[in-house]
């Protein structure tokens, strides 16, 4: 995520090189439990039912000049006011702005690089960024599916700090950072976090192992200040020219007040090359937590309310000439308990009476439509 796809448009100025980048993301979806509040609940990004919705319109780009690069890419849609739902609220004063989603919401990726000439090259970097965990990306564009995992929605989005890169060899990389969190632009206590990650990539596989941990519970949180862990691994792996599959694992957990607070969880999949303009692709994925709980209380979750949400899709694809693509996806959802919605739902969704979720499993039929520079 620290530059941009090859083939982005690019121009070569007195001061540098420029290259533009930028994507819609627009789409329809079915939800067949039919929800009275027109919410597919805990999904993500395609979350309304029968509506026709923009989910996400992203314009910026790239420039660089010499060992100094610059990225700011801004957005607007339900895709961003979503994902930065978990951004820290904190007030201002007379003489100093208050921070939380509204403020940030409009800026997907804002940082600037030097290379430094030491050995092969050593990049240091500062700013707001996507969040390297995973295999999946922002951009509906560079994954398989419509929908991005329950993986993907339940860790980091984005981080804010400083990050340094250096590559051990032409296929093996090594990048350790200093974090203000995850999900957080503004910090919302005075600790930092850090990770340490290793990606590897030749034309057949491409694999990752990170490493994150830090306080990420706010201040005055009744779990007090536990240093959380989270190691996550993915692989993916052409089989052959048509076929590519891909496993990824995430743990992790914390301690605190009231005990171990744990998760576990992975998903798996493949896409299949039909043709030039057509593929197909099935996605698996499990999230299992196991919150801290003693005598004394129990921590509040870090995910969902329940113990463990699942899913399985499976997804058509057509790209016809040119940078855009239609994706038609069946998606099924399932959880521990009431976590979606179907049918007469209880709540009208204020503060005073918040939707009372009714079911535990969700079905959808999404179509998608992409474009990108």
């Amino acid at each position: 995520m620290a530059g941009p796809a090859a083939g982005e448009p690019s121009v070569t100025t007195p001061v540098g090189r420029f290259s533009a980048y930028g994507y819609v993301e627009a789409y329809v979806a079915h939800n067949f439990g039919e929800p009275s509040n027109g919410i597919t609940h805990a999904r993500g990004f395609d979350n309304r039912h029968a509506t026709f919705s923009l989910a996400n319109a992203a314009l910026g780009g790239q420039w660089e000049a010499g060992p100094v690069t610059a990225r700011l890419v801004g957005q607007v849609g339900s895709t961003p006011a979503t994902y930065y739902g978990a951004e820290p609220v904190l007030p201002g004063t007379y003489a100093t702005n208050g921070s939380g989603p509204a403020l940030w919401r409009f800026l997907q990726e804002a940082y600037v690089a030097y290379t430094a000439p030491v050995g092969r090259g050593l990049r240091l970097s500062a700013g707001l960024f996507l969040s390297p965990i995973g295999p999946e990306n922002l951009a509906v564009h560079d994954n398989p599916f419509w929908s991005r995992s329950n993986l993907f929605f339940g860790l980091p989005f984005y981080h804010t700090g400083a990050q340094a890169s250096y590559p051990l060899t032409q296929r093996l990389r090594v990048t350790a950072a200093v974090w203000n969190g995850w999900n957080s632009v503004v910090d919302n206590n005075t600790e930092k976090s850090v990770s340490l990650g290793f990606t590897y990539g030749e034309p057949a596989v491409t694999a990752s192992l990170l490493y994150f941990g830090g306080v990420e519970r706010a201040a005055g949180a009744p779990e007090g200040s536990p240093v959380r862990h989270l190691v996550d691994s993915h692989v993916t792996w052409t089989v052959a020219a048509p076929l590519s599959v891909f496993v990824h694992a995430n743990a992790g957990g914390e301690g605190g007040r009231f005990g171990p607070h744990l998760w576990l969880a992975g998903q798996a999949g493949a896409r299949l090359a039909l043709s030039s303009f057509a593929a197909v692709a099935g996605r698996v994925d499990a999230f299992r937590e196991r919150p801290a709980r003693t005598g004394a209380g129990e921590a509040s979750p870090l995910f969902w309310p329940v113990e463990w949400v699942s899913s399985v899709t499976g997804t058509v694809e057509l790209r016809p000439r040119g940078p855009a693509a239609l994706r038609l996806e069946v998606r099924r959802d399932q959880a521990a308990a009431p976590l979606y919605f179907r049918g007469a739902v209880a709540g009208d969704g204020s503060d005073a009476a918040p939707f009372v979720p009714n079911a535990t499993e969700q079905t959808t039929v999404t179509l998608g439509v992409t474009a990108w520079l």
